[in-house]
């Protein structure tokens, strides 16, 4: 029941979805909520799976794939992609101080702007070419996969580097607090799990390794940036991996298919 509460807690945090009254508001449980980010990329998956093989029996398959990429903004309510035009427009600082200022800006810059658009556009031509050739199962399933495994990526990121703003008042202060390698475990089961369906809905296992490869290589590039430019990350940099490893897989899947 407890690690339930924890999940549920990472639920209400991570997403718009209603949750039960008594889970509450638990610092505490949002300390290890992270645990199950990927579990809740499973969830927020299958949302936007549900939508493109709904949308596909109903309208044109571009429809379709907007109609899925548009459950999965709401149902998170913009939650990642919000930290990555924060992380877009905080590269842009000319120190790390500035940097750090900058993503705690409500504005959104340029730099921002040009990330949120690119990304999008990136996703849907990679989801739509991956509904291509009577493969929605597949594309429903690599939507589950990927929102599980950019989650990982994320968590990972955690347990390797150290969250650097230190002000009380920062939204991500006790979701984004260090892992210990029990809570890795658990959130790397879980992504495991999400590419074992994607192998069961019939993708075979090189273009799923070299989805997996290519998420890896983007975490690898953007916790050298991290460590560089910040030393270390804030929420918003969390969303900007999750983000970036998301297209990633995707972009790794097409590629070897």
């Amino acid at each position: 029941m407890r690690e339930f509460t924890i999940f549920l807690s990472a639920v209400q945090y991570f997403t718009r979805i209603p949750v039960p009254a008594w889970v509450g508001h638990s610092p505490q449980n949002l300390q290890q909520a992270a645990r199950y980010l990927p579990l809740v990329g499973i969830l927020v998956g299958a949302i936007a799976g549900g939508a493109l093989w709904l949308g596909a029996q109903l309208w044109p398959l571009p429809l379709a794939v907007v109609l899925s990429m548009t459950a999965g903004i709401l149902v998170t309510g913009a939650f990642h992609e919000d930290g990555l035009s924060d992380f877009a427009d905080g590269l842009g600082g000319s120190t790390r101080e500035k940097a750090l200022a900058i993503m705690k800006d409500s504005r959104v810059g340029v730099y921002g702007v040009i990330a949120i658009v690119l990304v999008l556009l990136l996703k849907y031509q990679a989801l739509l070419a991956l509904c291509g050739k009577q493969r929605l199962a597949q594309a429903a399933a690599a939507l589950i996969a990927a929102h599980a495994v950019s989650r990982l990526m994320a968590v990972s990121i955690m347990l390797t580097q150290r969250y650097v703003r230190e002000d009380d008042s920062a939204r991500a202060k006790h979701a984004a607090q260090p892992l210990g390698y029990p809570s890795l475990t658990i959130a790397a089961l879980t992504a495991v799990a999400a590419l074992g369906a994607l192998l069961v809905a019939g993708e075979h296992l090189k273009p799923v390794t070299a989805a997996l490869a290519a998420a890896l290589v983007m975490r690898a590039c953007l916790a050298w940036r991290l460590r560089k430019t910040l030393g270390g990350y804030t929420g918003d940099c969390l969303g900007a991996v999750q983000q970036l490893c998301e297209l990633a897989f995707y972009l790794g899947l097409l590629a070897a298919i």
